[in-house]
C-alpha cells in the first residue's frame, strides 16, 4: 500500500448506491480488483475513472473525492439524481433563490436600525411620517 493513499469517497458511494464491488466493475468494464484499489485510494482515482464511475453511482465526479453520501440529506440526493442533466442548471438556480441573503455586518445604515425597530411583528413597514422622506 502506498505511504500516502489517496482519499476518496468512492467506497461510501457505492455503498449507498447499494452496489457490490462487482457490480459497479461490471458497469464501467473493468474487474472488481481494480475498484477495490480505487477505493483503497492504492491507485489513482483519475478524471477518466471519475467519468466513468460517477454516472453509475449518481452522482457527479467531483463528488465521488470531495464529499461522503451520509454527510447530506440522502433525499436531496435522490432528487438531483433524478434531475435530467440538461435541467440541472435550472434546478440549481432555483435552489439558490431559497438562499437567505445576510447583509454584512456593519453596513447597516442608520435609517434602516430606525425602520427595523420600528417594523411591527406583521412583517409590514409602518406607514412613513408627514414630511419623513419615503424609502
Amino acid at each position: 500500500m502506498p505511504k500516502n493513499p489517496e482519499p476518496n469517497y468512492l467506497k461510501a458511494w457505492r455503498e449507498y448506491r447499494r452496489l457490490t464491488q462487482a457490480k459497479l466493475a461490471e458497469a464501467i468494464g473493468t474487474t472488481g480488483a481494480v475498484i477495490s484499489l480505487l477505493e483503497a485510494g492504492e491507485r489513482r482515482l483519475s478524471d477518466k475513472w471519475l467519468r466513468k464511475i460517477a454516472p453509475v453511482l449518481g452522482t457527479r465526479p467531483g463528488h465521488l473525492l470531495e464529499i461522503d453520501p451520509s454527510d447530506v440529506s440522502t433525499d436531496i440526493l435522490d432528487i438531483w439524481a433524478a434531475i435530467p442533466e440538461d435541467r440541472r442548471d435550472q434546478a440549481r438556480d432555483v435552489l439558490k433563490a431559497f438562499r437567505v441573503k445576510e447583509e454584512p455586518q456593519g453596513e447597516i445604515g442608520e435609517e434602516k436600525v430606525v425602520r427595523l425597530a420600528k417594523t411591527p411583528p406583521s412583517g409590514k413597514a409602518p406607514p412613513p411620517r408627514r414630511g419623513a422622506k419615503a424609502d
